[in-house]
């Protein structure tokens, strides 16, 4: 059974997924749908997709599945759209801004009994998921405490600044979805500390550029998380579990895995550039297990419910910035 995908987005994230799919041999890529005219035919071409309307795609019986890649305050409608369609949905992350609207969007999801994927790649990467494995085999005992920093080399253009939502909600979801996933307790607690020190013109905007959140389960588990949009040396992504027996770590990877040592000591090749290389196997790995839940019937993971639960802990961090007080989560929109 090969899947039958439209791609709504044909940007940079888009290209990304167009590009895991086509690689993927339970895959099709069917049909391509942006309103920038110019991206969605030169992406069609390239892998010999025809563009199309989001209504067409809709009507298309012959399509099974949609990737979301649209702009962020498209999401909520696109997936009540492709849900009533009856169409098996992922969607880029978040599925909103707003936690009212992703509750709102949930429930159509709910009726509807659609099939929804949020995208969260960071789960699907490779070295990322060996840590869990390590975890779950109990090779370091009781997980205790998570260490996860996540450093971009520069930042956006200010335009994307304006509409990203924040540091939060963009940048840090995603670390606060690995945090859920290795800590394996919800998060109660969380206290966040956010500065300006890269672009005065984030600050104008309302947003920070660097931030430091320290996030904390009801049993005691701890999470450090350190972000920042300007990182000289690469795209710095590095994440450590401390247990009651051990620690494991997955530390950051190089496009090219080799290492000088001469009399001046050693020398390492530059970290990836940015996420678009550094993780094409989780991209890769994340179109094939959406694959295998729409064939095997299963509730994909990670679900609606773990995007609304990540934005919860982003509302809660922003809370706290502005209070200057550790902030329950509870108190930033509730329980997932």
């Amino acid at each position: 059974m090969t899947i039958s995908f439209a791609l709504l987005g044909a940007g940079r994230i888009g290209k990304v997924h167009a590009r895991a799919i086509a690689s993927n041999h339970d895959a099709r890529l069917a049909a391509i749908s942006d309103p920038v005219a110019q991206a969605a035919s030169a992406l069609g071409q390239r892998y010999g997709a025809p563009v199309r309307s989001i209504d067409e795609i809709a009507a298309d019986k012959g399509i099974d599945a949609v990737v979301i890649c649209t702009p962020t305050d498209t999401h909520a409608d696109l997936i009540e759209l492709f849900a009533h369609a009856g169409k098996a949905i992922f969607c880029e992350k978040p599925v909103d801004l707003s936690v009212a609207r992703v509750r709102a969007c949930l429930k159509t999801v709910e009726e509807t009994g659609a099939r929804l994927m949020v995208g969260f790649n960071r789960r699907f990467d490779p070295h990322f998921r060996a840590v869990r494995q390590a975890i779950d085999e109990g090779r370091i005992g009781k997980v205790e405490m998570v260490q996860i920093v996540s450093r971009d080399p520069g930042p956006p253009p200010p335009a994307y600044i304006a509409s990203s939502g924040g540091i939060f909600r963009d940048m840090t979801i995603h670390d606060f979805d690995m945090a859920r996933f290795l800590l394996g307790e919800e998060i109660e607690t969380v206290f966040a500390a956010a500065s300006v020190l890269i672009d005065p013109e984030i600050g104008r905007l309302g947003d920070h550029d660097s931030a430091s959140v320290v996030l904390t389960t009801a049993s005691g588990r701890q999470c450090s998380i350190s972000n920042s949009r300007r990182a000289s040396y690469g795209y710095d992504q590095r994440i450590e579990v401390h247990g009651s027996l051990g620690a494991v770590s997955a530390q950051n990877q190089r496009p090219v895995s080799v290492e000088l040592a001469t009399a001046d000591g050693y020398r390492l090749p530059p970290l990836h550039d940015f996420f678009m290389t550094r993780y094409t196997e989780a991209y890769a790995a994340e179109i094939s297990a959406f694959i295998t839940t729409i064939r095997d019937g299963k509730a994909p993971s990670p679900s609606g419910s773990d995007g609304l639960a990540a934005l919860l802990l982003a509302e809660a961090a922003l809370k706290s910035v502005q209070e200057g007080c550790a902030v329950r989560v509870t108190e930033a929109g509730g329980n997932a």
